[in-house]
């Protein structure tokens, strides 16, 4: 069964960094395209960044130059390090993976992801 385990949310001030996980089980990342998502309450939800198999990324114009997504194919997991952390990216963040080739220049468009994490979140407050 393919999983993807979230981690690495929690509360944080303004300003502060987070740093988040995917993790995958029953299958290598290797394979996939990977994106970030979040849905805030009240929100619909809405892409954050993702990274093509070949380490191709795109980012949401709210998040660019803050965060920053990367990957690592021997340990299996795609990470996503915010910086500069602020009340708006207060938000349930969840992993995605797609066999898409196209995922990134799609600009991580929801409609092709596969897989979805169960998710983490993430609060920015003081």
């Amino acid at each position: 069964q393919l999983q993807l385990v979230e981690s690495g949310g929690g509360l944080v001030q303004p300003g502060g960094s987070l740093r988040l996980s995917c993790a995958a089980s029953g299958f290598t990342l290797d394979g996939y395209a990977i994106g970030w998502f979040r849905q805030a309450p009240g929100k619909e939800r809405e892409g954050v960044s993702c990274i093509s198999r070949g380490g191709r990324t795109n980012y949401a114009d709210s998040v660019k130059g803050r965060f920053t997504i990367s990957r690592d194919n021997a340990k299996n997991t795609v990470t996503l390090q915010m910086n500069s952390l602020k009340p708006e990216d207060t938000a349930v963040y969840y992993c995605a993976a797609t066999s898409s080739g196209t995922f990134v220049q799609n600009m991580c468009a929801m409609r092709m992801v596969n897989n979805w994490g169960q998710g983490t979140q993430v609060t920015v407050s003081s």
